[in-house]
């Protein structure tokens, strides 16, 4: 039995360089335990990993890129499945160009769930102003179902970045000064402030840009789920523009559509 303890629930980096040795070594990946931090690979001990010159697979990009999202699924047995798929590679020429094989998909559509859970942070993420000594600083609570807060931060970053921020979750928080970017442990969600004066705006902002007419409620859950409305200021008014979205229609036809604003004619 041999183990492999990584940085960090997210540590790529350190999965591909071990996953290059034990392939060099031609170790069967259902001897590998993949540990984190803290974690005992079991009752019984494991031994060091013996050195090899294996040749490595052939890898095209497009899986790398794939492995590093899949590498920030939630699921325990992520850097097993993405070293297995590597060491099959090694056997099974055109493998990983193979999307219907049980392990490739298996690994897409963690990918693709981690993507989703990334695309929504991005889009539900509200920050709430607190004072500090140090001066004002923006705080979010969000909580993503992998581990895509290190990887994501750098958006924030490019998009806040004359803000102070720090974004909480429950496993992992990042901070963001101006100028660094750091991580500290995870926190709950009482940590983060329940509302800011600006939220008021927002609200008022929503509702009047608020569209009756083009109203799908199925499609709105689909996209906005309610696990997401805790941490939206606007989601306490849809309940009610969504009630009322019937009667603003029927209004808007009984006006009728405004007559258009006559243009001044120009002489040449």
């Amino acid at each position: 039995m041999y183990s492999v303890t990584l940085a960090g629930p997210a540590d790529f980096d350190g999965w591909r360089r071990a996953a290059r040795t034990l392939l060099a070594a031609g170790l069967d990946p259902g001897d590998i335990a993949w540990l984190q931090p803290g974690e005992e690979a079991g009752l019984f001990p494991t031994d060091p990993i013996p050195p090899g010159d294996r040749p490595m697979p052939a890898v095209p990009r497009d899986f790398m890129a794939m492995a590093e999202a899949a590498s920030r699924h939630a699921d325990p047995g992520r850097f097993a499945l993405l070293h297995r798929l590597l060491w099959r590679a090694g056997r099974e020429p055109g493998l990983l160009r193979t999307p219907t094989d049980r392990d490739m998909l298996r690994a897409e559509a963690m990918a693709r769930a981690v993507r989703r859970d990334a695309h929504k942070m991005h889009a539900f993420l509200r920050f709430r102003e607190i004072g500090t000594e140090a001066g004002p600083r923006s705080v979010a609570w969000f909580e993503p179902e992998h581990h895509i807060l290190e990887a994501e931060s750098g958006f924030f970053v490019r998009r806040f970045a004359g803000l102070r921020w720090s974004i909480l979750t429950p496993r992992l928080s990042a901070h963001w000064d101006g100028q660094d970017l750091c991580f500290s442990p995870g926190a709950r969600r009482q940590d983060a402030p329940a509302g800011d004066d600006a939220e008021d705006l927002w609200r008022t902002y929503f509702a009047n840009t608020f569209n009756p007419a083009r109203l799908k409620p199925a499609a709105m859950r689909a996209e906005m789920p309610k696990k997401y409305w805790h941490a939206l200021p606007e989601a306490e008014i849809i309940p009610a523009l969504i009630h009322a979205a019937e009667d603003r229609v029927r209004a808007m036809i009984e006006r009728g559509a405004s007559a258009p604003i006559a243009r001044r004619q120009r002489r040449l």
